[in-house]
């Protein structure tokens, strides 16, 4: 005999309690439940083997409402009892109760988990829901226009659909209920204020030094999911990540670290596959490493292995998958982890890792160990030069590291980021400058800052 798992049960008796166990095999793939044979497998033999075969298949029948296979077997002259469980394509219930098979054990569902398990039973997507207190007056035209705009120039929309009302860009959408209600899918892709029925649909992003403990700098993105794309990239690109400057003939190229295509295609995967019954998306950047992590499992049966071979797409959110690809953001043929892979092959980065992490799905690209050591050093090794790094207060080493990120951020972002007040801040960058540690070059409008050690060698960290 196999052992226990996601399939497979053992109970040397039969107890009415274990109707659950045949609910959870139900709900979930089926599976089998041997009566009559221990946790090792031996077979112990039932003394009321005939009577459990008239009684079992009743009791199944009455108390689940299907009707399963139960075979009466034998082993060395003692008899046992096989419950052969069909997956239901039905939610099933014992007493009002739902269970479900996950791994060797049995859960009773509730909650968001019980929600979840409903939709996905019922064939539905989450994002289909109608939202029975929105209007059409909380969808912004801008979005709408903004997305017409972008799948126009794809061509997958006819260029004439600019012209189109905001009920029929829906319509056409499949973003509204017969009965006229807007589904969620439509305040996420559209609404003016999404966060007022979904308070966790904000995009996080966060740099961290050596580990979660020490955040340097935050943002937080909030509207509607389709530009929110364009915003946490350009975030990315601006404040976050580093971009090395060279010359392609006489035309100055400035291409970030990881290449735009990789991250906005992990952007996007994170935004249209998340669950938004959870908490928000979250970017983090450390000095190795950036990693991605959004709510909701992988599909069942997938791991990385997988996700980097041939396989179809299966999206959380069909609706706001299908609006992603009309505007060209995403395909629809399971093709968006190896397009990561591939760019980030090209720019000699290592492989992007996939995996699933507190409830929900991670993926980490590597930074190469050039800006691993770029980060890490410069900061460090400049000021070094100019002041003993004991010297500075932490507060003080925060801000070199707010400016070796973003030499054009500005005092409101840097007081921001380190709640702390501007008058406050601007005493420390006085103390800063007055040790000539950091330097401001040009206006306060729009010059930008370095580290004034490196200045003394040529080597503006704004470049």
């Amino acid at each position: 005999m196999l052992n226990e798992s996601q399939n497979i049960e053992y109970k040397e008796t039969w107890r009415d309690e274990y109707l659950k166990w045949i609910c959870g095999f139900a709900n979930a793939q089926g599976g089998s439940l041997y009566i009559g044979v221990s946790d090792d497998k031996k077979v112990v033999g039932l003394p009321d083997a005939k009577k459990l075969m008239e009684d079992i298949p009743n009791k199944i029948s009455n108390y689940l409402g299907v009707v399963e296979d139960v075979n009466l077997l034998a082993e060395d002259n003692k008899e046992y009892i096989e419950i052969v469980v069909s997956p239901s394509s039905m939610p099933v219930a014992y007493r009002g109760v739902y269970h479900y098979r996950s791994g060797s054990t049995k859960q009773e569902l509730k909650g968001f988990a019980l929600q979840n398990f409903f939709i996905k039973k019922m064939g539905w997507s989450w994002d289909d829901m109608p939202l029975s207190t929105a209007t059409i007056e909380d969808i912004d035209r801008r979005a709408i226009d903004y997305f017409l705009r972008q799948s126009i120039a794809v061509g997958r929309i006819s260029g004439d659909a600019f012209s189109s009302s905001t009920e029929d860009v829906l319509k056409s959408l499949n973003l509204i209920t017969e009965e006229g209600k807007l589904k969620q899918a439509a305040i996420l892709l559209f609404g003016k204020e999404p966060k007022r029925y979904f308070v966790s649909s904000d995009f996080r992003i966060g740099r961290f030094g050596d580990n979660e403990s020490d955040l340097i700098l935050q943002d937080v993105v909030e509207g509607n999911i389709l530009q929110m794309v364009g915003s946490v990239i350009g975030l990315l690109r601006s404040k976050y990540l580093l971009t090395p400057i060279h010359y392609e003939g006489l035309v100055r190229v400035e291409q970030l670290e990881i290449p735009e295509e990789a991250l906005r295609e992990a952007v996007c995967n994170a935004i249209v596959h998340r669950d938004y019954m959870g908490v928000h998306t979250q970017m983090k950047i450390y000095n190795d490493r950036v990693t991605l992590w959004n709510a909701g499992c992988l599909p069942e049966g997938f791991d990385q292995e997988t996700l980097f071979g041939e396989h179809a797409s299966q999206p959380r959110n069909r609706n706001i998958a299908n609006a992603f690809y009309k505007a060209g953001f995403i395909e629809t043929w399971g093709m968006g982890i190896n397009k990561i892979r591939q760019s980030l092959k090209q720019s000699g980065l290592k492989d992007v890792k996939i995996e699933e992490n507190c409830g929900g799905t991670m993926l980490t690209i590597f930074r190469s160990d050039t800006v691993n050591d770029t980060v890490n050093d410069t900061v460090n090794d400049t000021v070094n030069d100019t002041v003993n790094l004991s010297e500075l207060s932490k507060r003080q080493k925060d801000i070199c590291s707010l400016i070796h990120t973003n030499t054009n951020i500005t005092t409101a972002q840097m007081a921001a980021s380190l709640k702390i007040s501007v008058s406050t801040l601007r005493r420390e960058l006085s103390e800063l400058q007055k040790a000539e540690i950091v330097k401001r070059v040009g206006s306060d409008k729009k010059g930008h800052w370095i580290i004034a050690n490196t200045a003394n060698q040529n080597a503006d960290l704004s470049k």
